[in-house]
């Protein structure tokens, strides 16, 4: 349908997620959010999927949070509800009765880099970039990808990524396995639907044994995260820096903050 900003096909047990707004470099805003997670749900749903690839329409997969929303609400809720509630529909990351492949290119940023991170394996056209921004918007990254790519990178790597908001090249992503094959852009999708049919094609109980035993390894871990990222959003709502950077984003100006 055209207001869909998020598409959902299955064909032969694989489910094919599309993120559906390419003029806006697949931006995220409330509604593409909200249709991401019903996808996932009817994904729970099918007893015939054997197989979820994610990728995006044009040429971003996202870049991240649209940033006319960010901070924006049209409900009465708090702070915690509010990232509760958005950590509650993460979970189905987790508990997705399929393996998640992730075919990444052009912009990769802020939450949806953090999704991506969050899913089975990730394939990267040339163009992929990779950005953790969310400190530069007074905030913090909330959706379990710190804990993710700390396991993938180490300390040094998420510290750098998330206290200055640079650039990850897909070369670099390549060496510390964040994502684990890249392709030309031009070969990107098909690249990523031959994996799937490759996986598809395996004992589907097989792949469902494994999944479960590689979930036990790392997800207690980024779960445990996301407690605390629930937490410290919660906090820097509620502080005069960020309120101060949101003044003085609006009034064109450099923010002074204290601290607090």
């Amino acid at each position: 349908m055209a207001d869909a900003l998020t598409t959902l096909d299955i064909q032969d047990g694989i489910a094919v997620i599309s993120n559906n707004r390419p003029e806006k470099h697949n931006a995220a805003n409330d509604e593409m959010d909200r249709q991401l997670f019903d996808a996932l749900d009817e994904i729970h749903d099918r007893k015939d999927v054997r197989i979820v690839l994610w990728r995006g329409e044009g040429k971003s997969f996202s870049s991240g949070r649209d940033v006319s929303e960010i901070g924006v609400r049209s409900e009465d809720i708090t702070n915690f509800e509010f990232v509760e509630r958005g950590h509650r529909r993460t979970q189905a990351f987790f508990t997705c009765p399929a393996p998640i492949v992730v075919a990444m290119k052009g912009w990769v940023i802020g939450g949806s880099f953090e999704r991506a991170l969050l899913a089975d394996m990730r394939i990267a056209g040339e163009s992929t970039k990779m950005m953790l921004p969310e400190i530069k918007h007074g905030v913090i990254p909330d959706s379990g990808g710190t804990a993710r790519l700390f396991q993938m990178a180490g300390h040094g790597v998420v510290a750098d990524l998330a206290m200055t908001g640079r650039v990850m090249e897909v070369e670099e992503a390549y060496r510390h396995g964040v994502v684990s094959r890249v392709v030309p852009d031009a070969e990107l999708d098909d690249a990523a639907m031959a994996l799937c049919h490759e996986i598809a094609a395996n004992p589907p109980f097989a792949v469902k044994m494994f999944r479960r035993t590689l979930s036990r390894l790392g997800n207690p871990d980024v779960q445990r995260t996301m407690q605390e990222e629930s937490m410290g959003m919660t906090a820097i709502y509620e502080t005069e820096d960020y309120a101060e950077m949101k003044a003085a984003r609006a009034e064109g100006r450099e923010p002074k903050y204290e601290g607090r």
